[in-house]
């Protein structure tokens, strides 16, 4: 395994983190006060986004891109430190057309699409034109098992009709939102044992300005108010043609586990790039900041949680590097790929609670205020335990692949046990 990065995602790392110094960096008050007035996204947005992408600093994260599509074809590899970059600010992704749910919903949009949604849709999409949403959890289910979603899509005659309830759909009230990519349950096919469970919803792309549409409301993320959206959506009677169907009938789970491998990707290397800067402030305040005498780093307890947060935090980041690696090889076991984008996620969100929680404890007060990115960092560090399902499901991933390996080799532990009888059995040497 190799996870040295090609010279041309090194030459874009140092542009990317010197427009982030130039650029991002000097607005970072000034969204936060925008936001915090009402005014979103910031009038600044735009302007940034059109020189990022006049600075080739564009859709970084697409390496099937076809000639006529903006942006830089990047392997998962080489795309993964500058995802970990553009966390640092939550925001910066945008500015780069690097955001979720967009770049999960352009991969699927670039995969899938028809011409005509290509049109419609994956190109003012990879443009930044307009934004887009990926609509799966449910109020009333146990949205960890996507089989329980209840959200129903029927037809009659040339149209769909989607009638149902979902909440936390990231990005919905972002006001360029135009487009929900809906997972819907088959009203024509019956509940099925075994894999047809699986076979049993369909994604259908419904415009966010169709009639039966409703944004119930923005729901706060521990007391946090992402200007995004994380919304509760009301799908009555909501009518789109035949031809807004995603892929095929029945084949809605299949998509979205297509766009989970490299997404997880992206998340976990924000999430590292947030880490970075968690220890990075809470280093810098324990030099500075003194008690009962002594300066906070001359503590053994300060000094040993900044040496965790820097171990682990290089652990994960080379559990996803190797994960982007082993996504990038076209003949890597897909079991085994399945169960690294399991525990990544799995071991970000804890790395992120982790580390921000001992730099909020290195700061006090402070680190509970907004005053600094610490606590927003921590809340949705929290979130991501939950968030594209709960850390329960991916451990069970994980637990199922090494249950499946111990299975293939049963038997070959054997040897390693000295058991009486074994000891009177040893192998003649020829």
């Amino acid at each position: 395994m190799d996870f040295a990065t090609s010279d041309k995602a090194q030459d874009l790392q140092r542009r990317l983190s010197d427009f982030m110094r130039q650029y991002i960096l000097p607005y970072n008050a000034a969204w936060h006060q925008s936001v915090h007035e009402g005014v979103y996204p910031p009038s600044f947005v735009q302007d940034l986004k059109a020189l990022a992408q006049d600075e080739g600093l564009w859709n970084l994260f697409l390496p099937q891109l076809r000639d006529d599509e903006p942006g830089t074809r990047l392997c998962n590899l080489d795309y993964a430190p500058l995802a970990e970059a553009m966390g640092r600010i939550p925001w910066a992704a945008e500015i780069f057309n690097c955001h979720a749910p967009d770049t999960g919903n352009m991969e699927l949009l670039h995969r899938f699409a028809t011409p005509e949604q290509r049109v419609r849709w994956l190109m003012p999409l990879l443009r930044g034109e307009i934004h887009s949403a990926f609509a799966m959890s449910e109020p009333d289910v146990a949205s960890s098992d996507p089989t329980n979603l209840q959200t129903e899509v029927r037809t009659e005659g040339e149209q769909w009709v989607i009638h149902g309830r979902k909440w936390f759909i990231t990005g919905a009230a972002h006001p360029d939102c135009k487009l929900l990519i809906v997972m819907c349950r088959n009203a024509v096919q019956p509940n099925a044992p075994g894999e047809q469970t699986h076979h049993q919803h369909s994604l259908i792309l419904v415009p966010i300005d169709t009639p039966g549409v409703q944004v119930v409301r923005n729901i706060p993320v521990v007391h946090h108010h992402a200007p995004e959206g994380h919304c509760e959506i009301v799908f009555k009677d909501v009518r789109v043609p035949k031809s807004h169907i995603l892929g095929a009938w029945g084949e809605g789970f299949m998509l979205a586990q297509a766009r989970l491998g490299p997404g997880r990707v992206h998340h976990c290397m924000r999430t590292i790039g947030q880490c970075e800067l968690a220890l990075q402030l809470a280093t810098e305040r324990a030099l500075e900041r003194q008690a009962f005498g002594k300066h906070l780093a001359d503590y053994a307890n300060v000094q040993e949680w900044i040496a965790m947060s820097r171990i682990e935090i290089d652990q994960a980041r080379l559990l996803v590097l190797q994960t982007a690696w082993l996504l990038d090889q076209p003949d890597s076991d897909l079991s085994f790929v399945r169960a690294r984008v399991a525990a990544i996620k799995v071991v970000a969100a804890r790395l992120q609670t982790t580390v921000v929680d001992r730099a909020m404890q290195i700061f006090g007060a402070m680190g509970l205020s907004p005053d600094t990115p610490l606590a927003y960092f921590w809340t949705w560090g929290r979130a991501l335990h939950l968030m594209d399902g709960p850390d329960e499901v991916h451990l069970r991933t994980v637990a199922r692949h090494e249950m499946n390996q111990a299975r293939d080799q049963w038997g070959e532990t054997a040897l390693y046990f000295t058991t009486p009888e074994q000891m009177q059995k040893p192998p003649r040497i020829h």
